[in-house]
């Protein structure tokens, strides 16, 4: 069996402009007030790699044009879609009036493990991700519809904002292949 690693021209790259042209997959990421450009960065990237629709970028988060943003981001902002909005409870009231469905990521009271919790088909969400020290606004928790934790086993229950992006996106991505394929 041969595990040659494959040449980037063997990748099928699609460009920033076939990206854009892509079916829709119902997923749009929601940053509340993220330190870090290069964990906005890292976003991006994770946003392209599993084909996010958009990102709203919150309160402090930076936007691009960024360096920062480009050096982790590799290029994916300029592919996914983003918009600016200075207050993350503004994001949120908009995607309810466009129909989404909106989880914060957050550790809660009465949250769903990821594990265990199954998109539905057809349906849009809106996932939320909070500042690197204090997490989703509980303003933002309030008015969400859910939240979603991801179960941690060690001792620190706390994970890298973009690592919990990348675990998260892959959850909806697979879980919604399976759906489709079952259907």
């Amino acid at each position: 069996m041969e595990h040659r690693k494959l040449l980037n021209i063997e990748l099928n790259r699609v460009s920033a402009e076939e990206y854009k042209m892509l079916p829709e997959s119902g997923i749009v990421i929601v940053l509340d007030n993220i330190r870090s450009a290069h964990n906005v960065g890292s976003v991006f990237r994770s946003a392209d790699s599993f084909k996010a629709d958009r990102i709203f970028l919150c309160g402090i988060c930076a936007t691009p044009p960024s360096a920062e943003i480009h050096k982790s981001a590799l290029g994916a902002e300029f592919s996914v879609d983003w918009e600016y909005c200075k207050e993350t409870p503004d994001a949120i009231k908009k995607l309810h009036a466009e129909g989404y469905t909106v989880l914060s990521v957050e550790q809660a009271v009465d949250s769903v493990m990821l594990d265990e919790f199954v998109p539905e088909p057809g349906r849009k969400y809106a996932l939320v991700f909070g500042n690197e020290v204090d997490g989703v606004s509980q303003e933002v928790v309030d008015a969400s519809d859910g939240v979603l934790e991801i179960p941690q086993y060690g001792t620190k229950h706390s994970l890298n904002i973009s690592v919990t992006a990348g675990i998260v996106l892959w959850h909806f991505r697979l879980t919604g292949k399976i759906r489709t394929t079952e259907a």
